[in-house]
């Protein structure tokens, strides 16, 4: 008789993407921005966060994993004028860890972010990649450069 093995369940999608959303817009709101999340109503924008102290609205793609792996993103769909939080959710008891990029950094400076950012048929970001840009807040408090928000 053969004894079922129980197999692992892959995390839906889905679920990691709006986990990733709650967490940033939980963070952003924490830090006294004005934060939604769009649900899909705007495409390509999945919050939309506004700092009432330099009255500037920022559109935010959050790019969301359970584990460590690579952020699947494609350079030549990044938006300048957008700032991406990559958020990796951990297990449950383990904090959650953020990296925050602008969208100029991202278009710009491709090679900063390893070859398998500009990977032809799978490109995305490792997180060792993006240490620098760990918990770095700082850029949704001052109105970028290319202060015009790409909807």
């Amino acid at each position: 008789m053969a004894i079922a093995v129980p197999t692992k369940t892959r995390a839906d999608g889905q679920l990691s993407a709006l986990a990733g959303e709650f967490f940033v817009a939980a963070e952003l709101l924490k830090r006294g921005l004005q934060t939604s999340v769009t649900f899909g109503n705007a495409k390509a924008i999945d919050l939309l966060a506004h700092n009432p102290a330099i009255d500037h609205t920022f559109a935010v793609q959050v790019k969301a994993l359970r584990k460590t792996n690579y952020f699947l993103i494609s350079q030549d769909r990044v938006k300048a004028g957008h700032i991406y939080v990559f958020v990796l959710l951990n297990k449950p008891g383990e904090a959650v860890r953020y990296f925050i990029v602008p969208g100029s950094v991202l278009a710009s400076e491709a090679g900063r972010f390893g070859k398998d950012f500009e990977h032809p048929t799978l490109p995305g970001i490792h997180p060792k990649r993006l240490q620098e840009f760990a918990e770095a807040w700082h850029y949704f408090d001052k109105v970028p450069r290319q202060a015009k928000v790409e909807l």
